[in-house]
């Protein structure tokens, strides 16, 4: 197993690594919009918060050699389901070869965030 470990994405909020390489398969634990430049959450609105999140996972794919493209499957978590459509309407900018997905609602996320996303990536 390799740990991926980037600056350019939020550090971890607890004992786990931002994603770990096994196997072939790249396995990113899930962003939430916290800017690293900052070290917190800055978007207020559910588009800005999924627009950071996939940045956080593009950053992290990067320092592990590969790219949206090479990923197979996401799991979305929304603080509010309504926000369904908004949330769509960023995150498929991003993941435009449509991988495999489960989005679901959430009681609460951390740090207050309104969305998260996680990833799992073969490597090229």
């Amino acid at each position: 197993m390799k740990i991926v470990q980037t600056e350019k994405a939020p550090a971890a909020v607890g004992p786990y690594s931002q994603a770990i390489i096994a196997n072939g398969m790249i396995y990113c634990s899930g962003q939430i919009a916290i800017d690293p430049s900052v070290g917190k959450i800055v978007a207020e609105d559910i588009e800005g918060q999924a627009d950071q999140c996939c940045r956080n996972i593009e950053a992290v794919l990067e320092t592990a050699g590969v790219d949206l493209c090479n990923v197979v499957k996401t799991t979305c978590f929304l603080a509010d389901i309504a926000d369904f459509a908004k949330f769509n309407s960023v995150y498929e900018k991003y993941f435009v070869s449509k991988p495999a997905r489960s989005c679901v609602a959430v009681k609460d996320l951390p740090k207050g965030a309104l969305c998260e996303i996680e990833v799992i990536a073969i490597e090229s």
